[in-house]
């Protein structure tokens, strides 16, 4: 966040799930290539200054491609993983129609996601929805049932927005493939922050974006892999750019700064993920012990950058305010502003009342351990603060806080 402090009284930026600042190298690199010709030329262009644009965005994808271990001739350039999610299930559903038009999602995914299913049920598609087990992680035996031979496509998010669970993509991929079904893999929580070997991993279509690992916003990416049956539809005509599959002038410049991007996160990714799991942990326990409390997800299958918890006898929205200058979320960010539940956490068999008192805290590269202590004495003394004015009661003695372990 520009301009962010890390003092009491100056905003505090916990909502790097729903966005990263800039990575200074990012930014100093984007800055360059703003008044570059190879910045603003059109990769199309047979001449000189195009073709120096269109080696900005092979080198870019190499560099995405390293990281995911991964053809580069694999992967499609898109606006952001919103785009990759639509052009990967709408696509793939298109393209098998003929051979079957049912889908398999689950219920925690994103919006991103779930909104494309439905509008495929109103074409006629056969959706199943899927409930994760109370911990957020899919139950293999779930899906294995729900697959048909008539199952053409499964979509599963790596690492869940809200609550950070991770998937067990390689056995859910494994259960797809043995059907003959496609699997789809929204990760753009993962991307750049965990392993991902897809030389190795059951994956067809994954989806990602540069603003979730500290590149530019109005980019992101699909792969699409070599398997027999992979393939998908294009969502939009004109132009024939990257394999007729998604048209339109490449912007170059942002692609260029997804390509830094992913090769500072392949640089740093094991540090990285010691130091949020050490955030985490703080945050946890110095609020752990507040009565009434639930930590959503999984704390053995979790990503550490997300903590999500829920207080007895608040609401969300109320919090929310009374926690400024913290920045966090309750749900995830593109549902923010939806009075109703989190879908989510519904999923998970919280409560309405439980999960509308929500609270996701994310973590990043500027997070400091000053900040996590603010954080946590803000958060308790609101909890107790709302409590002291909410006419709800709350059980006898301090029960300790409920955890979901996988």
């Amino acid at each position: 966040m520009t301009g962010a402090t890390t003092g009491d009284d100056g905003p505090i930026y916990l909502d790097y799930a729903a966005s990263t600042p800039l990575d200074p190298a990012v930014a100093a690199g984007l800055a360059e290539l703003l008044t570059a010709t190879a910045g603003w030329a059109n990769p199309s262009a047979g001449h000189a200054a195009g073709r120096r644009a269109m080696a900005l965005v092979n080198a870019a994808a190499a560099r995405l491609a390293a990281l995911l271990n991964c053809d580069a001739r694999q992967l499609v350039f898109t606006s952001g993983a919103t785009e990759s999610n639509n052009l990967a299930i709408q696509g793939a559903a298109a393209y098998r129609a003929a051979r079957g038009r049912h889908l398999v999602t689950l219920r925690t995914e994103h919006r991103a996601v779930t909104d494309v299913f439905r509008a495929l049920e109103k074409r006629g598609y056969d959706v199943t929805w899927l409930s994760p087990r109370p911990d957020g992680r899919l139950d293999p035996g779930a899906l294995e049932a729900a697959l048909r031979p008539d199952t053409q496509l499964v979509s599963a998010m790596h690492v869940n927005n809200e609550t950070g669970v991770i998937q067990d993509i390689a056995a859910i991929g494994r259960l797809c493939h043995a059907n003959g079904t496609l699997l789809h893999v929204d990760a753009a929580q993962s991307f750049g922050k965990l392993p991902i070997d897809l030389a190795a991993l059951p994956v067809d279509f994954l989806s990602a974006t540069a603003h979730k690992i500290y590149g530019p916003k109005g980019v992101g990416v699909l792969y699409v892999s070599g398997r027999a049956g992979a393939h998908v539809e294009p969502l939009m005509f004109g132009g024939g750019q990257q394999r007729g599959l998604r048209p339109g002038t490449l912007p170059a410049w942002l692609i260029a700064g997804f390509g830094l991007a992913a090769e500072l996160a392949a640089g740093r990714m094991a540090a990285d993920h010691a130091r949020l799991g050490e955030l985490q942990d703080r945050l946890w326990h110095g609020i752990r012990d507040l009565p009434g409390l639930r930590r959503n997800g999984s704390a053995e299958y979790g990503f550490p950058g997300i903590l999500n918890v829920s207080a007895a006898g608040v609401e969300g929205e109320s919090l929310l305010l009374d926690l400024e200058p913290l920045c966090v979320a309750a749900g995830s960010a593109c549902n923010s502003r939806d009075r109703s539940p989190s879908g989510v956490l519904r999923a998970l068999g919280l409560t309405d009342a439980e999960a509308r008192s929500a609270i996701r805290f994310s973590f990043g590269r500027r997070t400091t351990l000053r900040e996590i202590d603010i954080a946590a004495r803000r958060y308790r003394d609101a909890v107790l603060r709302l409590r002291a004015l909410s006419p709800a009661v709350l059980p006898p003695g301090p029960p300790p806080a409920r955890e979901s372990v996988g």
